[in-house]
């Protein structure tokens, strides 16, 4: 047997829906993203899980629990599972601060591994933290399926950090919609990417809502 790791992004919020920046704000999900969690945890409540870590934000924990309330499963909060920080870009839209935040926004598109949003984070340090959480996983368990909810950019920046592609690249390279789930499997060959963003839990009404 091998690790699988899934790699789940939370259901949806206000701010999924819009594209406004929200990484330290702590939202709820939306009735539609409350939603997206139930149909997530009633067709993989089936596999057998080893472990739940998660991001410690309300988002995040509204969208393991159906999963793990169903089926007896502690949450593990880890802090390198956050989303990226944005500093002064937190809860504005990206109208805004590409007017307020011209050359800094310009950067940070251009080059976001090593260019943060003011007083934010770099694709560097959110690789570097997240890292820590994927090696404690690694470490404790040689096999089995370990689920992973976190956020947008984190996960897009872990699955580039484990398949070798440039942190600066996560933007164009990697999916991760609302409650979509990613799978990476570990042997001895190390990572593989075997499912990327799928939403196939998700009825057709879920799948088809706007957001980003």
């Amino acid at each position: 047997m091998s690790l699988k790791i899934y790699f789940l992004r939370h259901g949806e919020t206000v701010y999924s829906k819009t594209g406004g920046f929200c990484g330290d704000l702590d939202p709820e999900l939306t009735p539609e993203g409350s939603m997206m969690a139930e149909q997530f945890a009633a067709t993989y409540a089936k596999l057998p899980w080893s472990a739940v870590y998660l991001s410690p934000m309300k988002r995040t924990i509204a969208t393991a629990k159906p999963l793990c309330d169903a089926l007896g499963i502690e949450m593990q909060f880890r802090d390198g599972l956050k989303e990226i920080k944005y500093g002064k870009w937190e809860g504005e839209t990206v109208e805004f601060v590409r007017e307020k935040y011209a050359q800094e926004y310009i950067n940070w598109l251009t080059e976001p591994a090593w260019n943060a949003p003011n007083e934010g984070e770099t694709s560097v340090q959110i690789a570097s933290r997240s890292s820590l959480v994927i090696a404690e996983i690694q470490e404790k368990y040689k096999d089995g399926n370990v689920l992973v909810v976190s956020h947008k950019a984190t996960i897009r920046i872990m699955l580039c950090s484990l398949l070798g592609i440039d942190l600066g690249s996560y933007r164009n390279r990697i999916a991760a919609l609302a409650a979509s789930i990613s799978i990476v499997k570990f042997d001895v060959r190390g990572p593989m990417l075997e499912v990327l963003g799928d939403r196939s839990h998700l009825d057709e009404n879920l799948r088809n809502l706007p957001g980003t």
